[in-house]
């Protein structure tokens, strides 16, 4: 049989393409068509907030009164200059809300900042220091944990005095824990692996110990923890501004929204409707996305 002939007859395997760690976990994610419909929810909403002013139709402060309370623009007697009707005051709906998406994004990145950074240093000082430092860490996030969140952040607010920045390290402060144990928890399961072991034999220091060996193989349940964090500091900032005591007039932000307009529930269901969906499909959409990188990441769901 001729070369050309033998060549013809083989059939030439082609290798699998190896999959890196991260595109695996893209791939796991994309299959996941609820946390894929978050991705592009939140994408859209940060989208909204970066272009604000040139989404916008109307300047979300400006008052009208002659044009208060006007409905949507597709029900009977609303105007097409205002497409999600107007306020008690004569404000646009859909330039408020517009706006209030970067409070929101703002709120959740600024208090999911805040409670990851203290809550990781905690949860590290606890696993490795073992002993007093331990339970008196622990004790204190137990404290934090048996005491109910909002009430918590109303009784910090009040101290603090009312405001958005007050508000979000009041939200801060109750979500520290959640931080804080589960970095503990990591901590401790790593702590007992070869390759933290072999570190300390080759002298590696408790700061490097803490921040280059054990850490950067804790980030998974963070990473999902900090996504759910968001969508929990979202509604928890609601909360505290349908209270009074977070965002102040005239703020866009979707809870303080809400309070301006709670006396209008029987007469002008636009004014509190768009508000709450706006809240609920954020919230929604960050808890969805939570739970697809928690998918995507846990090796034992994946398998």
């Amino acid at each position: 049989m001729s070369e050309a002939a033998k060549t013809a007859g083989t059939i030439v395997a082609t290798p699998a393409p190896v999959l890196t760690p991260r595109r695996e976990v893209w791939l796991s994610l994309k299959s996941n068509r609820g946390a894929m419909a978050a991705l592009i929810l939140i994408l859209l909403l940060i989208l909204c907030a970066i272009f604000a002013p040139l989404l916008a139709p109307h300047d979300y402060a400006a008052q009208n009164v002659d044009i208060a309370l006007t409905p949507p623009a597709w029900a009977e007697g609303g105007n097409s200059s205002f497409l999600l009707g107007t306020d008690g005051i004569g404000r646009d709906i859909l330039s408020r809300l517009i706006y209030g998406s970067q409070f929101s994004l703002m709120i959740g990145l600024i208090v999911v900042t805040l409670s990851l950074t203290v809550g990781v240093l905690l949860g590290l000082v606890s696993g490795f220091h073992r002993g007093t430092v331990d339970t008196l860490i622990m004790r204190l996030m137990d404290i934090i944990l048996a005491l109910p969140s909002l009430l918590l952040a109303i009784v910090i607010v009040v101290l603090l005095g009312a405001g958005l920045a007050n508000a979000m390290i009041a939200v801060a402060i109750t979500n520290i824990p959640h931080y804080a144990r589960l970095t503990r928890a990591a901590v401790m399961s790593e702590l007992t692996k070869d390759y933290v072991v072999a570190s300390k034999v080759a002298g590696a220091g408790t700061l490097r110990l803490m921040f280059k060996t054990v850490l950067p193989n804790c980030l998974a349940p963070l990473i999902v923890q900090s996504t759910l964090g968001i969508s929990s500091a979202v509604l928890d900032a609601a909360a505290l501004g349908f209270l009074g005591l977070g965002a102040q007039p005239p703020t866009p932000e979707w809870g303080t929204m809400l309070a301006d307009a709670r006396q209008y529930i029987d007469s002008a269901w636009w004014v509190v409707t768009f508000p709450g969906l706006a809240i609920l499909v954020t919230v929604l959409a960050f808890n969805l996305l939570g739970d697809g990188l928690r998918d995507a990441l846990d090796p034992k769901l994946k398998r």
